[in-house]
């Protein structure tokens, strides 16, 4: 079996919510976050299988379609070849906001199907997000969690807590050198 290394997309990977972007509709409003591309480089050079589970209501909601969501992902994967990162598979929840759907974080269906068609071994992966459902998602995987975020740090009981992907990339190398 393989390490998996689960990403939020929104707010681990990319930017949303800024002062250049709202919400990430289009490929023209993805803009990947400092340092995403090595650290998803490293993850990848340290035999992480990486994969991105996402939430993507607004597909539910009537704001993008399904098919400008997969061109979303396709600029998500070009801008990270540039760092020569690559990502495995992207899962994506397309239902509305309290749809009470498996798929949906905090529900963990996303990660145990990626995990089951990738052979993962769910208690040496990583589930990293930014918002206490990625977290509670990765808790109920059978997943370490890793909160990149100062917000909802008093209310996510995570694992761990780093600012950024990069750092978890760095911390998880200087693991691996011991």
């Amino acid at each position: 079996m393989e390490r998996g290394m689960f990403l939020d997309r929104d707010g681990v990977i990319n930017e949303v919510l800024s002062d250049r972007v709202k919400f990430v509709n289009r490929p023209e409003d993805f803009y990947l976050l400092d340092g995403v591309g090595e650290a998803i480089k490293r993850f990848n050079e340290a035999g992480f299988k990486v994969f991105v589970v996402t939430n993507q209501g607004g597909v539910g909601l009537g704001f993008m379609e399904e098919s400008a969501l997969q061109d979303v992902h396709n600029k998500m994967e070009d801008d990270l070849a540039h760092y020569g990162a690559s990502i495995d598979a992207v899962a994506y929840c397309p239902h509305k906001p309290h749809a009470k759907c498996a798929c949906r974080k905090p529900m963990p269906q996303m990660i145990l199907d990626l995990a089951d068609n990738h052979d993962i071994d769910l208690s040496e992966s990583y589930m990293v997000g930014d918002r206490v459902p990625d977290i509670e998602a990765g808790k109920k995987a059978g997943t370490k969690t890793v909160l990149i975020s100062d917000r909802e740090k008093d209310k996510a009981d995570a694992d761990m807590y780093f600012p950024d992907l990069i750092s978890v990339a760095v911390w998880l190398s200087d693991l691996d050198d011991q």
